[in-house]
């Protein structure tokens, strides 16, 4: 129970800091993206705020070893790039850059009553289920 409380807390700060950085507004991300143009530099800063947390919380992860409500970490080995990786990768930017959601921001959105995040969601879902099925062949 406490694993399901920690875990909804930090999604709902999560969710609250993606909303209060403007990250679940389209048109922002597109505004980092477009530098050649009106560039935005407002991504710049919540990247570079993410990394002055996550940086030092991975650095404590590694050091630590087992955290508090599990029983092991659960980081991606080092090294790890292939095909499917990188495809992957490739697809997110594509997707990002196209609609300026990705993922995250898109959930968070959902809570503002972003109707492109509702069609994000549904087209992101369609395509899990299509690489699902891709992937069993």
């Amino acid at each position: 129970m406490a694993r399901l409380l920690v875990s909804l807390i930090a999604g709902a700060l999560f969710g609250a800091g993606l909303i209060i950085s403007q990250m679940v507004n389209p048109a922002r991300v597109l505004g980092f993206l477009d530098a050649a143009g009106a560039w935005d530099p407002t991504l710049a800063f919540v990247m570079a705020g993410a990394l002055a947390v996550s940086i030092p919380g991975h650095w404590l992860v590694r050091r630590v070893g087992a955290p508090v409500l599990d029983s092991k970490s659960h980081l991606p080995p080092p090294g790890r790039l292939d095909r499917r990786l990188i495809a992957g990768a490739v697809l997110f930017g594509i997707g990002w850059g196209l609609v300026g959601l990705c993922p995250g921001p898109a959930l968070a959105a959902l809570g503002t009553g972003e109707a492109k995040a509702f069609g994000f969601l549904v087209a992101m879902a369609a395509g899990m289920w299509l690489f699902g099925r891709i992937a069993q062949r």
